[in-house]
């Protein structure tokens, strides 16, 4: 069994940067995690890529050939690595171990998690794979401290949980759309009690913090089961007898 994080969020959240901190620490506690690039306008990155899906279509080329924006040209990439699920991606994963950890830096368009099923499908089909999937939307802090913002992104979370992973734990919470916010602002501000009904809570995470990495990784590997079928490791601590 495999086990995999899908890294999300609006753009400039920080993903690339919390798949790049969590590479690090991996590092220096002696474990070992991949991290894949499903954004096609990346360029630059501060961890070793293990799979890139620029090596299958690039948001440049798409510009390019097809006359597309920016945002036309992503979901255009998006939906051409949907259609290479069992070819390209397949091979790929063919290439790691039954108990790898993989870790997906995605790109940062709300449409992915809000109107198109790609990421859905691609989640479906690491399932298919036997790999335990977790989705970890990260959100800027300020969103804490500003009620219309928060609210946002709590019903926003609801919406990506039943989106990408319906009947199963996850850490997701992308932009609502500005009508049910108004909504849920007139007609129930003092009803909407998030934390008592448990339907999302928020994790806090200092990646200045070793603590704080570690501590949100515990999270998530509990929620995607890492390591409980590890077998367990035996030291004989019996002294050794002397030849005498």
């Amino acid at each position: 069994m495999g086990y995999a994080q899908l890294v999300i969020g609006p753009a400039g959240s920080g993903k690339s940067t919390y798949c790049s901190s969590l590479y690090q620490h991996c590092e220096t506690v002696g474990r070992t995690m991949h991290v894949v690039n499903l954004d096609p306008a990346a360029e630059n990155f501060d961890y070793p890529v293990a799979m890139d899906i620029r090596e299958l279509i690039s948001l440049e080329d798409v510009m390019e050939e097809l006359g597309l924006g920016p945002n036309g040209g992503l979901l255009y990439c998006m939906e051409h690595l949907e259609e290479n699920l069992d070819d390209w991606l397949t091979e790929e994963l063919n290439n790691y171990m039954d108990d790898d950890y993989l870790v997906f830096d995605c790109p940062g368009q709300i449409e992915l998690f809000s109107h198109v099923p790609v990421l859905k499908n691609f989640v479906e089909h690491l399932k298919r794979k036997n790999f335990n999937v977790c989705a970890v939307y990260l959100l800027d802090s300020q969103f804490m401290t500003d009620i219309t913002k928060f609210i946002s992104g709590c019903m926003a979370s609801l919406s990506a949980m039943k989106s990408l992973m319906k009947g199963r734990k996850s850490h997701d919470c992308p932009i609502v759309p500005s009508p049910v916010l108004s909504f849920c602002y007139h007609f129930f501000p003092q009803a909407l009690q998030v934390d008592e009904y448990n339907m999302v809570s928020f994790v806090p995470l200092d990646l200045r913090k070793e603590s704080s990495i570690r501590y949100v990784l515990a999270q998530i590997d509990n929620c995607i089961q890492y390591g409980e079928d590890a077998d367990v490791k035996i030291k004989d601590f019996d002294p050794d007898e002397d030849d005498d």
